[in-house]
């Protein structure tokens, strides 16, 4: 059974950090993204890495702040996100797939967490 289970999230002030971690099981061989969504907003990628760490996508708004990573035994994915911004706020969702192919877009996971909330104040 493929289980998915993000960590981390809470509340931070604008300017501060977190680091998400999601724990995956029962999945190898699987690239893996961190997304969101906020309140009246379509999910959105926010990063994405390749099984084999080759290749690595940020969006456009990360500006350099937030770094995906994989621990050695790929059983867990990280989210560092640092200068973090009000329009940050959202509900992070890890995801993977194992279909050919580096994709960002949502519809081409099939397998997702429950999300974690993460909102920062000013």
């Amino acid at each position: 059974q493929v289980q998915l289970v993000e960590s981390g999230g809470g509340l931070v002030q604008a300017g501060g950090s977190l680091r998400l971690s999601c724990a995956v099981s029962g999945l190898r061989n699987y690239d893996a993204g961190w997304f969101r969504q906020a309140p009246g907003k379509e999910r959105e990628c926010v990063a994405a890495l390749s099984w084999s760490g080759s290749d690595t996508w940020y969006a456009a708004f990360v500006k350099r702040r937030f770094t995906i990573s994989r621990d050695g035994a790929k059983s867990t994915v990280y989210l560092q996100m640092n200068s973090l911004e009000n329009e940050d706020t959202a509900v992070y969702y890890c995801a993977a797939r194992t279909d050919s192919g580096f994709e960002i877009r949502p519809a081409r996971y099939n397998h997702w967490g429950q999300g974690t909330l993460v909102t920062v104040t000013s």
